[in-house]
């Protein structure tokens, strides 16, 4: 049997931004997914879908980055703003060469924000964008006083400024943000952030520098090194946070990535085993910040993660819709306790993407809505949010697989907050369930507050006729005695159990 231990030493706070989203100008996560606008028969309180946003205020979302990704590299703000009907229209060129009208921008964001009650995380334009252009929408978003900016938005009828917690500058620069040398974006930055000003000292934006693609270690080394030369111990005040992402993608080429519903055991391992890649990623990134912030003031904000498989059959492949099974759930499971376990850099993350695109929460069709898998994980894993991670870990748990691929049995990251113990525990095994005894150590004496399971079969998903085979359910299969519970974990599950003092 495996075993559990908590220890009641707490190892640095778990920041809720480590469960944000992303929505991006791509395919339908914002026009249909978020946004349907004010005149359309589906309801919504100024354009933004009345069952999405209640759907995601039930996650506690507590972070929405926007307007991209690639998009944002090719995203001027001042086509978003003013009347609907005269503004610029354009082809979505990344995403699925479709018509962008603008009629969601820089308002319509903060307006989405404020229903989600959630902070802000805008990415500026570093690659076709001038250093201009975005000092001037950090003072049109944030300026409280007399200046043309401010003026703008106070005709364009938002007298008061936003708050604007998170600032990108600039989106995967050393790809589809430009195709630049890390010291050349690093040089840029530096230049960039410069003017991403903050007007109220007493709301303090958070600038994130844009970091690697998956391993680019190289990156990661230059632009630390070129963003500290002559100002190693004042470069905090101008990088907050460095991004880094990765996509889980079980295909051998991004040409095949597999299908998101349409896989074998092989596969269901072969994308766990990628998906546990992201901690051996998180250490050797951080390994490098730590050469230049070893007071560990920067933090790393993994703002892209997921599941990335082949769209589904029949629909626009600039799009990016897939369907969302427990396999998602898994992975998702999987990611956040590692992000939990390394609290101490990862103090922000996003999934991609929030709604009808990749590994979503929530999926959409017409007036129709479905929680994915995926969104009942992060409903569970939201009692993590600004909780103290505490020091657990496993013994004889052992390794489960095929012959080409095999993963841990198990995967866990614990919690506490308010007086309450919340364990997440995944088993990874595609057929087997798990034995695990959890033990507290601190000899006080525990009572069960609540206990929830996603579970089924490796390839179950919802559909809009069928929106309820995957939901979050009551877990029983425990027995709890003084300090130490007993679980029997169902195959492809992901399992909270909370715990107060008794």
């Amino acid at each position: 049997m495996a075993k559990l231990v908590i220890n009641n030493r707490q190892c640095g706070k778990i920041e809720p931004e480590v469960y944000g989203h992303f929505s991006e100008h791509l395919g339908r996560c914002i026009y249909e997914g978020l946004y349907v606008g004010e005149n359309s028969d589906i309801p919504n309180v100024n354009g933004m879908r009345t069952d999405v946003v209640s759907a995601l205020r039930e996650i506690d979302v507590p972070l929405l980055r926007w307007p991209g990704g690639c998009f944002a590299d090719e995203y001027h703000w001042m086509d978003g703003i003013g009347p609907k009907e005269s503004r610029k229209k354009m082809i979505n060129t990344h995403w699925g060469g479709v018509v962008e009208d603008n009629s969601f921008g820089t308002h319509e964001f903060m307006e989405l924000c404020r229903q989600l009650g959630c902070k802000t995380y805008v990415n500026g334009n570093v690659g076709s964008g001038t250093v201009q252009e975005m000092s001037e929408w950090v003072e049109y978003m944030t300026f409280n006083g007399v200046s043309p900016m401010a003026d703008l938005r106070k005709k364009n009828g938002h007298e008061e400024p936003w708050k604007v917690d998170y600032f990108g500058v600039g989106n995967e620069n050393w790809g589809c943000g430009g195709n630049m040398t890390p010291e050349y974006y690093a040089n840029l930055y530096r230049r960039y952030q410069t003017y991403v000003r903050n007007y109220d000292p007493e709301k303090p934006i958070k600038k994130i520098c844009g970091g690697p693609n998956v391993n680019d270690y190289h990156w990661t080394e230059e632009v630390m090194r070129v963003c500290f030369d002559h100002t190693p111990k004042e470069a905090h005040g101008f990088m907050d946070l460095l991004s880094l992402h990765y996509y889980t993608v079980p295909g051998d080429t991004w040409e095949k990535k597999g299908s998101a519903t349409d896989f074998d055991e092989d596969v269901w391992y072969k994308t766990l085993g990628k998906a546990l890649y992201m901690e051996e990623l998180i250490k050797r990134h951080c390994a490098i910040i730590d050469l230049y912030d070893p007071q560990k003031r920067i933090g790393l904000s993994v703002d892209e993660w997921g599941n990335w498989f082949d769209c589904e059959p029949g629909t626009n492949p600039g799009f990016l819709y897939q369907q969302n099974t427990i396999r998602d759930a898994l992975v998702a499971g999987v990611t956040l306790n590692i992000f939990n376990k390394h609290c101490d850099r990862v103090r922000l993350a996003c999934i991609a993407q929030m709604v009808n695109v990749l590994q979503a929460v929530i999926l959409t069709e017409g007036e129709k809505m479905i929680k994915t898998p995926t969104y009942h994980v992060f409903h569970m894993y939201r009692h993590h949010q600004g909780a103290q991670l505490l020091d657990s870990y496993l013994t004889d748990s052992g390794f489960t697989g095929t012959k080409e691929h095999t993963v841990p049995e198990l995967n866990e990251s614990v919690s506490e907050k308010d007086g309450v113990i919340t364990v997440t525990v995944n088993n990874l095994s595609a057929t087997e369930s798990k034995e695990l005894e959890i033990v507290l150590t601190d000899g006080a004496k525990y009572e069960v507050k609540e206990a929830r399971v996603v579970a089924g079969g490796m390839k179950d998903y919802n559909t809009f006729e069928q929106p309820e085979v995957v939901q979050e359910k009551e877990f029983t299969a425990y027995k709890l005695e003084g300090n130490t519970c007993k679980a029997t974990l169902p195959a492809c599950s992901v399992t909270e159990i909370r715990f107060v003092k008794s």
